[in-house]
Protein backbone atom coordinates (compact mmCIF):
# COMPACT_ATOMS: atom_id res chain seq x y z
CA UNK A 1 0.00 0.00 0.00
CA UNK A 2 1.69 3.00 -1.14
CA UNK A 3 1.57 6.38 1.26
CA UNK A 4 0.05 9.70 0.06
CA UNK A 5 3.30 11.11 -0.90
CA UNK A 6 4.29 8.57 -3.38
CA UNK A 7 0.70 8.78 -4.74
CA UNK A 8 0.90 9.40 -8.69
CA UNK A 9 -2.13 11.96 -8.41
CA UNK A 10 -0.30 13.99 -5.81
CA UNK A 11 3.32 13.88 -7.86
CA UNK A 12 1.43 15.39 -10.86
CA UNK A 13 -0.63 17.90 -9.14
CA UNK A 14 3.44 18.85 -7.11
CA UNK A 15 5.02 18.88 -10.69
CA UNK A 16 2.28 21.01 -11.94
CA UNK A 17 2.82 23.55 -9.47
CA UNK A 18 6.59 23.45 -9.61
CA UNK A 19 6.08 23.84 -13.62
CA UNK A 20 3.99 26.66 -13.01
CA UNK A 21 6.75 28.07 -10.39
CA UNK A 22 9.68 27.06 -13.31
CA UNK A 23 7.65 29.31 -15.83
CA UNK A 24 7.89 32.52 -13.60
CA UNK A 25 11.23 31.70 -13.06
CA UNK A 26 12.19 31.76 -17.11
CA UNK A 27 9.83 34.44 -17.71
CA UNK A 28 12.14 36.63 -15.45
CA UNK A 29 15.20 35.39 -16.45
CA UNK A 30 14.56 36.69 -20.15
CA UNK A 31 13.77 39.79 -18.49
CA UNK A 32 16.83 40.31 -17.07
CA UNK A 33 18.58 39.30 -19.86
CA UNK A 34 17.13 41.67 -22.29
CA UNK A 35 17.98 44.30 -19.75
CA UNK A 36 21.42 46.64 -19.20
CA UNK A 37 22.93 48.00 -16.10
CA UNK A 38 25.26 50.52 -17.51
CA UNK A 39 26.35 51.22 -13.79
CA UNK A 40 28.37 54.82 -13.54
CA UNK A 41 28.95 54.11 -17.33
CA UNK A 42 25.22 55.64 -17.71
CA UNK A 43 26.56 59.16 -16.17
CA UNK A 44 29.14 59.17 -19.00
CA UNK A 45 26.66 58.32 -21.79
CA UNK A 46 24.68 60.82 -20.54
CA UNK A 47 27.25 63.74 -21.01
CA UNK A 48 28.01 62.26 -23.97
CA UNK A 49 24.68 62.97 -25.60
CA UNK A 50 24.52 66.58 -24.31
CA UNK A 51 27.92 67.23 -25.64
CA UNK A 52 26.86 65.91 -29.25
CA UNK A 53 23.62 67.86 -29.11
CA UNK A 54 26.09 70.53 -28.27
CA UNK A 55 28.70 70.33 -30.88
CA UNK A 56 25.79 70.25 -33.30
CA UNK A 57 25.12 74.02 -32.72
CA UNK A 58 28.81 74.62 -33.03
CA UNK A 59 30.62 75.48 -36.43
CA UNK A 60 31.71 72.18 -38.42
CA UNK A 61 33.25 73.95 -41.72
CA UNK A 62 33.93 77.91 -41.77
CA UNK A 63 30.67 79.33 -40.98
CA UNK A 64 28.13 76.66 -41.26
CA UNK A 65 27.62 74.46 -37.83
CA UNK A 66 25.76 71.25 -38.03
CA UNK A 67 22.44 72.73 -37.84
CA UNK A 68 23.04 74.06 -41.49
CA UNK A 69 24.86 70.66 -42.32
CA UNK A 70 21.29 69.05 -41.46
CA UNK A 71 19.30 71.10 -43.08
CA UNK A 72 21.46 72.08 -46.32
CA UNK A 73 21.68 76.32 -45.64
CA UNK A 74 23.26 78.40 -47.50
CA UNK A 75 26.52 78.75 -45.38
CA UNK A 76 26.03 74.93 -46.02
CA UNK A 77 26.52 74.98 -49.78
CA UNK A 78 28.87 77.80 -49.19
CA UNK A 79 31.62 75.92 -47.79
CA UNK A 80 30.74 73.31 -50.22
CA UNK A 81 29.73 70.65 -47.72
CA UNK A 82 30.76 67.07 -48.78
CA UNK A 83 28.52 64.39 -48.11
CA UNK A 84 30.74 62.41 -45.38
CA UNK A 85 30.08 65.73 -43.38
CA UNK A 86 26.19 64.93 -43.97
CA UNK A 87 26.07 61.58 -43.24
CA UNK A 88 27.69 62.27 -40.09
CA UNK A 89 25.45 64.79 -38.58
CA UNK A 90 22.55 62.55 -38.98
CA UNK A 91 24.23 59.47 -38.07
CA UNK A 92 25.10 61.67 -34.76
CA UNK A 93 22.22 62.99 -33.93
CA UNK A 94 20.52 59.28 -34.85
CA UNK A 95 22.13 56.92 -32.95
CA UNK A 96 24.28 59.36 -30.60
CA UNK A 97 21.70 61.50 -29.39
CA UNK A 98 18.20 59.32 -29.90
CA UNK A 99 19.14 55.77 -29.85
CA UNK A 100 21.40 56.26 -26.82
CA UNK A 101 18.90 58.20 -25.06
CA UNK A 102 16.19 55.54 -26.02
CA UNK A 103 19.21 53.17 -24.49
CA UNK A 104 19.58 54.86 -20.93
CA UNK A 105 15.79 55.25 -20.65
CA UNK A 106 14.71 51.66 -21.60
CA UNK A 107 17.47 49.97 -20.38
CA UNK A 108 16.81 47.34 -23.49
CA UNK A 109 20.30 45.52 -24.64
CA UNK A 110 19.21 45.34 -28.24
CA UNK A 111 18.64 49.12 -28.27
CA UNK A 112 21.86 49.25 -26.68
CA UNK A 113 23.43 47.03 -29.14
CA UNK A 114 21.95 49.63 -32.20
CA UNK A 115 23.16 52.17 -30.25
CA UNK A 116 26.80 50.82 -30.44
CA UNK A 117 26.41 49.61 -34.06
CA UNK A 118 25.68 53.13 -35.13
CA UNK A 119 28.01 55.02 -32.82
CA UNK A 120 31.10 53.07 -34.57
CA UNK A 121 29.77 53.71 -38.10
CA UNK A 122 29.51 57.12 -37.04
CA UNK A 123 33.10 57.42 -35.99
CA UNK A 124 34.15 56.08 -39.31
CA UNK A 125 31.78 59.17 -40.94
CA UNK A 126 33.94 61.02 -38.88
CA UNK A 127 37.13 60.27 -39.97
CA UNK A 128 35.91 60.57 -43.84
CA UNK A 129 34.09 63.87 -42.83
CA UNK A 130 37.77 65.88 -41.21
CA UNK A 131 39.39 64.20 -44.59
CA UNK A 132 36.92 66.28 -46.62
CA UNK A 133 37.68 69.25 -45.02
CA UNK A 134 41.60 68.62 -45.06
CA UNK A 135 41.91 67.69 -48.92
CA UNK A 136 42.57 69.84 -51.52
CA UNK A 137 39.98 69.56 -53.94
CA UNK A 138 37.41 66.99 -52.35
CA UNK A 139 34.82 70.62 -51.64
CA UNK A 140 35.77 72.38 -54.73
CA UNK A 141 36.63 72.25 -58.75
CA UNK A 142 39.10 75.11 -58.40
CA UNK A 143 41.54 73.10 -56.23
CA UNK A 144 41.36 75.30 -53.81
CA UNK A 145 42.22 74.72 -49.93
CA UNK A 146 39.11 74.15 -48.16
CA UNK A 147 38.40 75.31 -44.59
CA UNK A 148 39.33 72.67 -42.30
CA UNK A 149 36.89 70.92 -39.62
CA UNK A 150 35.56 73.04 -37.08
CA UNK A 151 35.67 72.96 -33.24
CA UNK A 152 31.77 71.01 -33.94
CA UNK A 153 33.35 68.66 -36.25
CA UNK A 154 35.68 67.59 -34.00
CA UNK A 155 34.24 67.56 -30.60
CA UNK A 156 31.43 65.54 -32.37
CA UNK A 157 33.82 63.33 -34.00
CA UNK A 158 35.38 62.65 -30.31
CA UNK A 159 32.05 61.88 -28.81
CA UNK A 160 31.19 59.17 -30.48
CA UNK A 161 34.53 57.46 -30.13
CA UNK A 162 33.68 57.56 -26.43
CA UNK A 163 30.22 56.74 -27.14
CA UNK A 164 31.20 53.67 -29.14
CA UNK A 165 33.84 52.54 -26.53
CA UNK A 166 31.23 52.80 -23.32
CA UNK A 167 28.43 51.41 -25.35
CA UNK A 168 30.90 48.34 -26.24
CA UNK A 169 31.93 47.89 -22.56
CA UNK A 170 27.91 47.60 -21.17
CA UNK A 171 26.82 44.98 -24.28
CA UNK A 172 29.96 42.69 -23.59
CA UNK A 173 29.43 42.74 -20.13
CA UNK A 174 25.76 41.68 -20.94
CA UNK A 175 26.70 39.32 -23.88
CA UNK A 176 29.00 37.10 -20.98
CA UNK A 177 26.16 37.39 -18.14
CA UNK A 178 23.52 35.95 -21.52
CA UNK A 179 26.47 33.15 -21.73
CA UNK A 180 26.63 31.81 -18.19
CA UNK A 181 22.85 32.11 -17.67
CA UNK A 182 22.41 29.78 -20.89
CA UNK A 183 24.98 27.65 -19.37
CA UNK A 184 23.24 27.59 -15.95
CA UNK A 185 20.03 27.02 -17.53
CA UNK A 186 21.32 23.76 -19.34
CA UNK A 187 22.78 22.36 -15.96
CA UNK A 188 19.76 23.01 -14.29
CA UNK A 189 17.97 20.91 -17.09
CA UNK A 190 20.44 18.60 -17.26
CA UNK A 191 19.69 17.96 -13.15
CA UNK A 192 15.90 17.89 -13.86
CA UNK A 193 16.26 15.16 -16.54
CA UNK A 194 18.18 13.29 -14.13
CA UNK A 195 16.23 13.71 -11.66
CA UNK A 196 12.67 12.60 -12.94
CA UNK A 197 14.17 9.58 -14.41
CA UNK A 198 15.34 8.49 -10.94
CA UNK A 199 11.77 9.39 -9.71
CA UNK A 200 10.39 7.24 -13.04
CA UNK A 201 12.41 4.10 -11.74
CA UNK A 202 11.63 5.00 -7.88
CA UNK A 203 7.72 4.73 -9.45
CA UNK A 204 8.31 1.65 -11.42
CA UNK A 205 9.63 -0.19 -8.46
CA UNK A 206 6.77 0.50 -6.29
CA UNK A 207 4.43 -0.80 -8.72
CA UNK A 208 6.16 -4.09 -9.25
CA UNK A 209 5.96 -4.29 -5.84
CA UNK A 210 2.50 -2.92 -5.30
Amino acid sequence: MTTSGSNPADRAAEREVFGEFEDDLRKAERKVAGEIDPGARAVVVAVCVLVAIVSVILPHAGAANGLDVLTMSSDSHAEHIALPSKIFVYLLLIFGVGFSMLALVTRRWVIAWIALCGSAVASVAGVLALWTRNTVGVDSLDMTAPSSGGIGLILGWVTMIVLTFHWARVVWARTNYHLALEDERRQKAAVAEQRGRSLQKIVKGQESND
